[in-house]
């Protein structure tokens, strides 16, 4: 089938490509979540490897696929990325697996906090979540295909009943940063919230009823109390409070300011909710027994339990806990999960593992948690903590196709941020790859104190082998714990191994002639099509005379000292913009031929979140034109734009690589969370009318591993291009028989373009062994 899809693309080429054959149709080709390796840590086979990361997840339990088994939706609040997870049968029991095609069937754009919660009673929970200004936007799960979620918003700003002074409707507002519980409250079945009171220096709780008076299926709102059980959270530390009647000690220089994460339960059987309670910037989960009822709810000094649960291990997270009550160990029972409720990590959260499970042992209905793991879902997934960026290439002279990923996490406990690069070696086979975890902190980067490490692997000096180019950000803490970033120069790492052994990079040195600033990402291809690799640059380096968030093109001359070889000739390349017409900040390109047409595409993603494709962009003059409906969804049987969050300060990193020798380059994309999703390419049909002119063409041998003939009934010249569209190597010289050398080439696919003088036309894969 593969060698079929092959002569199709071949026969469109001629028709087609060089716009001298007969007319070229095709359908429209994307990407499509795959898990093209496996993951391989220690013994352990990663489950849910290729799934993207997490950092700041908010956990609700839904029916995704009607097959009356609770699945997993999580949003992850510092990216604002909506996941998906399945429960699944497996060997053991059932399992989680990542489902990213059900993400489509959450409304995009969310921000701040979802919780997923039944207001109408008909057993679908239906979607809470932050709107403008701290409002409260609803969304109804109405019934969709085959028992699916359908999402009807409600209403943009939930409100209640105000009676004074004269009677209106006025916003239930929870604020920037808090997190409200949305529960029954009182125990009369319909949902009410509570909500710590933003506005206030001492916040106190804000208890809003649901006055509905026809059963389930409304909101209507009236605030009951904004002293729900006597509660004020003073700002004299994180385990600060007042019980009524007393109230907290003014404080001349508050130590605690921000938000407050909230959940209730009844944690003690007597019929009320207790509530769970934590504030940013403390690593305490702290527990409020109630010792009143559930319509007057009373906390007191002596129900208030700092290492919350007893009996086990108490929650401890470097900053901002919140807890979510959700069956995920597949027992019927509400465990506990906890985890960072954080907008941004300011090195205080390793998110590699920090996101705790405490089973409910319980039979009965009071709650009993046990501390389970540190890691849920992240023990199976690839997390290099934060902005991982992923590329390619044999590392270890065998062939195969190895993975190098910078990242930015915390290897030391206690420690800062560092940037590290992980080194995933390819311990399968050429057609079944298998990326084995060596070290997470390879050439030992992190002692030079950096973050964002953006790396590629490129052959620069054109010795065919490897060399390791990075950009990445110089990360200083004052004594105040002030954080201030700087740009460090491109840095390069020549490989001084001979070739075809394992690499050995000598020490870094810089290309002075390329400008860089915090978060640019370096792309080296061949841009001019003379067979030397330049530099296309997403960059946020803004001047007076040159605008910055743009793309920015390096020719490399190839003479003389590599660190001097590089001039800017475009400093807007391509005119990149997003789809509100805004530069785009940290922009990140990748080149390869995505189509299989054998002209290089450009692939760009930034901090909007979009994903655009430029299809042959050598061609393209001026603005180029891009494609965004470039993913497909198997479920909805559609393309799609990308739905990888709207963060701006986000930082994904694509890359492109030809890992299972098909000869169709994959596509990988480094995320925020410091996961990497990875993407196969999807064409439906490529139909092509076969050009008249077509040249008959032999290559022999084929596979091939030291030398190929390439013969031809006329006198021909030809290219040789690698899956990615680079020119490797070119014969102008116009005969009936060439004699190509492989030496320098790395096993894999590659394709010889021959052309007569006349303009005949072939193209024939070459598998180099």
């Amino acid at each position: 089938m593969r060698q079929f899809i092959f002569l199709l693309l071949t026969a469109a080429l001629l028709a087609g490509a060089t716009r001298r054959g007969a007319a070229q149709t095709t359908q429209p080709f994307g990407f499509e979540h795959k898990a093209v390796a496996k993951v391989v840590h220690g013994t352990d086979t990663l489950r849910n490897a290729w799934a993207g990361g997490l950092n700041s997840p908010q956990f609700s339990n839904i029916d995704l696929n009607g097959d009356q088994q609770p699945d997993l939706y999580l949003f992850d609040r510092a990216t604002t990325r909506s996941m998906t997870f399945l429960s699944v049968a497996s060997g053991a029991g059932r399992a989680w697996q990542y489902a990213p095609e059900y993400e489509a069937l959450f409304p995009s754009g969310l921000q701040g906090w979802v919780l997923l919660r039944d207001y109408d009673c008909d057993g679908r929970p239906d979607l809470f979540t932050y709107g403008n200004g701290g409002d409260i936007r609803v969304y109804r799960n109405v019934a969709g295909a085959n028992g699916q979620p359908n999402f009807q918003l409600t209403t943009n700003q939930l409100t209640y009943f105000d009676p004074a002074p004269t009677g209106g409707n006025v916003n239930i507002t929870t604020g920037g940063y808090n997190l409200p519980a949305i529960q029954d409250v009182n125990g009369d079945g319909r949902l009410d919230i509570l909500t710590y009171d933003f506005a206030s220096t001492s916040p106190s709780i804000n208890y809003y009823r649901n006055s509905t008076t026809t059963g389930c299926g409304g909101l209507a709102m009236v605030e009951e109390t904004n002293y729900w059980g006597g509660i004020t959270a003073c700002l004299s530390g994180c385990t600060g409070f007042a019980f009524a009647p007393d109230q907290c000690r003014a404080e001349p220089r508050p130590s605690h300011t921000g938000g407050f994460n909230l959940e209730v339960v009844d944690l003690d059987g007597d019929g009320d909710l207790d509530a769970l309670t934590a504030r940013d910037n403390c690593a305490e989960l702290i527990s409020l027994r109630n010792d009143g009822t559930a319509q007057l709810a009373r906390m007191t000094a002596a129900g208030m339990n700092l290492n919350f649960p007893a009996g086990t291990t108490p929650v401890r997270l470097p900053n901002f806990p919140s807890a979510y009550l959700v069956d995920v160990t597949f027992d019927g029972r509400p465990d506990m999960v906890v985890a960072p409720n954080l907008y941004d990590n300011t090195d205080t959260v390793d998110t590699r593992a920090s996101v705790q499970l405490y089973r409910n042992t319980s039979a009965a209905g009071v709650p009993a948690y046990a501390f389970q793991q540190n890691n849920f879902l992240q023990e199976g997934m690839l997390d290099v903590s934060e902005a991982a960026a992923p590329t390619f290439g044999d590392l270890t002279g065998d062939g195969l196709v190895d993975m190098l990923i910078g990242g930015t996490s915390r290897n030391t406990p206690n420690q800062r941020y560092r940037a590290t690069l992980s080194f995933y070696r390819n311990v399968g086979t050429a057609s079944k790859p298998v990326f084995q975890l060596v070290t997470n902190d390879y050439l030992g980067l992190s002692s030079r104190h950096l973050v964002a490490i953006k790396p590629a692997l490129v052959d620069l000096n054109r010795d065919g082998k490897l060399d390791l180019a990075f950009t990445s950000t110089q990360r200083t803490v004052n004594s105040a714990g002030t954080i201030t970033d700087a740009a460090v120069p491109l840095s390069v790492m020549l490989n001084t191994a001979p070739a075809g052994q394992a690499a050995a990079f000598g020490a870094a040195t810089t290309l002075g002639t390329i400008s860089t600033w915090v978060n640019d990402a370096p792309c080296f291809t061949d841009v001019d099509g003379d067979g030397i690799v330049d530099l296309l640059l997403g960059t946020n380096l803004n001047s007076s005379d040159i605008p910055g968030a743009s793309l920015r093109y390096y020719r490399n001359s190839g003479v003389g000292n590599l660190g001097q070889s590089f001039t800017l000739i475009n400093s807007d390349y391509g005119q990149i913009r997003t789809s509100d017409g805004s530069r785009p900040g940290n922009l990140h390109p990748v080149v390869a031929d995505f189509d299989g047409d054998t002209f290089p595409d450009l692939l760009t993603a930034d901090g909007s979140g979009e994903v655009r494709l430029y299809s042959n962009f050598r061609a393209q003059t001026g603005a180029f034109l891009p494609r965004t409906d470039l993913f497909f969804n198997p479920l909805l049987g559609q393309f799609q734009n990308s739905r990888f969050g709207t963060v701006s300060r986000a930082r994904f990193a694509p890359a492109a690589a030809d890992v299972n020798q098909d000869g169709s380059p994959e596509l990988y994309l480094g995320m925020e969370a410091g996961g990497v999703l990875s993407f196969g390419v999807r064409s439906r049909v490529l139909a092509a009318t076969p050009a008249t002119t077509a040249l008959p063409l032999q290559l022999y041998p084929n596979p091939a591993a030291t030398t190929v003939t390439i013969e031809a009934p006329r006198p021909i010249r030809f290219t040789l291009l690698d899956i990615t569209g680079r020119v490797l190597r070119r014969q102008a010289q116009a005969q009936r028989t060439h004699t190509l050398s492989l030496t320098g080439l790395a096993p894999g696919v590659y394709l010889i373009r021959c052309e007569t003088e006349g303009g005949e036309q072939a193209v024939k894969r070459l598998v180099v062994q």
